[in-house]
């Protein structure tokens, strides 16, 4: 058997972009989603986010709301406003949990919202929800 036989094997789940400036958190997050059979890639701050977003068009963007250069909030705005990227489903995936802060990323644009700490079973719940209503997983290939 050839490399490419049992690579080819592996199909990745969908491409998930995690907008975080903190690398603790993503390492975290990224093995989460990685070994759930997610792709994973990084942007480390709101306007990088929008450009990843733009050019790699993942199926899923999880979005921290306290990031330099651009907050998660305006990132959030801009992603939704955008014709290449409105359709990509936006998780806030923040600390910042007070309701208002939650109404705040909702109204931005933001289709759900995670708090952290990250509850590893409801997380991957939400991700798959998230991924499924959107039609981006691939799980019934035969």
């Amino acid at each position: 058997m050839d490399g490419g036989a049992v690579y080819l094997s592996k199909m990745s789940k969908g491409r998930i972009l995690v907008v975080e400036d903190n690398m603790d958190n993503y390492e975290l997050v990224r093995f989460i989603l990685e070994r759930a059979g997610y792709d994973v890639f990084l942007a480390v701050n709101g306007r990088d986010g929008v450009d990843a977003a733009r050019l790699q068009k993942p199926d899923l963007i999880l979005m921290d709301l306290g990031l330099p250069e651009m907050d998660g909030w305006n990132a959030a705005e801009k992603l939704k406003t955008d014709e290449l990227t409105k359709s990509i489903p936006l998780y806030a995936l923040t600390a910042h949990t007070l309701p208002l802060e939650r109404r705040r990323a909702l109204l931005a644009g933001c289709d759900g919202y995670l708090s952290k700490p990250i509850h590893m079973e409801g997380f991957l719940a939400v991700i798959e929800e998230a991924l499924n209503r959107k039609g981006k997983t691939a799980t019934q290939q035969s």
